[in-house]
């Protein structure tokens, strides 16, 4: 789980899965190119905030959770940025 204070620059994320079945595709290179992690965390149980300072989202085969608090999902700079990648 993250701590609030922390060196790592960015947003933190974990997934928890119960069974390797739900990973669909990992693929780690060797330098700089993209990583990805596919898979499924199953049907939607519930979702929450922990300690108002990560975004968990627990499904029927895991859970994942972000390093994202309620007050950054209310922030319109944030919103506008998000924007802007797409």
């Amino acid at each position: 789980m993250p701590e609030k204070s922390r060196t790592v620059p960015g947003r933190v994320f974990t997934i928890e899965l119960d069974s390797g079945s739900d990973l669909k595709k990992v693929s780690i290179p060797n330098g700089p190119q993209r990583l990805l992690l596919e898979g499924t965390i199953g049907s939607l149980k519930h979702a929450k905030f922990v300690e108002n300072a990560v975004l968990e989202l627990e499904g029927t085969g895991g859970t994942l959770r972000v390093d994202l608090s309620r007050e950054d999902l209310a922030n319109p700079s944030l919103a506008k940025s998000r924007g802007e990648r797409k």
